[in-house]
């Protein structure tokens, strides 16, 4: 191996997986907060949490829930938005945390998709993933996260899925998958913008029908 090829090694940050696996592993408890996750996902808090709430939202969800599921991102985003060098929540959703059965199911989910992402991601562009660029990035995140909150059917899965990008991109400060993921949230603005039209054409056309 070239030290050029161990250089690129040694910046590449553990796979998410692993290091899940990891806090798994050291934890005495069922249950983490969302305060004691992000404190162990150490300079990867705010990509990793993105990350991982955005994979919930990514998910189909019962009517009416999407609130709910998308409130862990605006806070995360808002927070990164201001630039607080740590996350922090409230009480109440703190106290809710994630279960180590949550985690593994997660690991489970991603760790066969890491490999092959992995090949890919790699630190580049650091100043799409610099402080400044984070902050700029939290509030596009902000933005699809309040867009991810409207309670319509599959309206959260399209911004959610952008938000994963750039969660992906700062856990591997891969900068050229800050500007993949900024293309996808004009996407998913433009998946969403589909998705009422087809509705409201939907509603007129059942209201003419009935109306006949």
């Amino acid at each position: 191996m070239s030290k050029s090829d161990r250089a690129s090694k040694e910046a590449r940050p553990l796979a998410l997986s692993q290091r899940l696996a990891q806090i798994i592993a050291s934890s005495k408890t069922e249950r983490l907060t969302f305060t004691d996750l992000a404190a162990q996902l150490h300079s990867r808090a705010w990509g990793g949490l993105l990350f991982i709430f955005a994979a919930i939202n990514v998910l189909p969800l019962p009517p009416g829930t999407s609130v709910f599921f998308a409130l862990p991102l605006i806070i995360v985003s808002a927070q990164m938005v201001v630039g607080r060098a740590s996350p922090w929540f409230p009480a109440w959703i703190n106290r809710r945390g994630v279960r180590k059965n949550e985690l593994e199911r997660l690991i489970a989910k991603i760790e066969g998709v890491e490999g092959r992402i992995e090949r890919v991601l790699k630190p580049r562009l650091a100043t799409l993933t610099g402080p400044t660029a984070t902050r700029i990035i939290g509030i596009v995140c902000l933005l699809l996260a309040l867009l991810a909150a409207i309670p319509i059917p599959l309206f959260h899965m399209a911004p959610a899925a952008a938000i994963l990008l750039f969660g992906l991109a700062l856990i591997y400060r891969d900068g050229a998958l800050v500007i993949a993921a900024a293309v996808a949230s004009v996407l998913s603005l433009a998946v969403d913008a589909l998705l009422v039209g087809s509705g409201v054409a939907a509603l007129s056309y059942a209201s003419s029908w009935l109306h006949r």
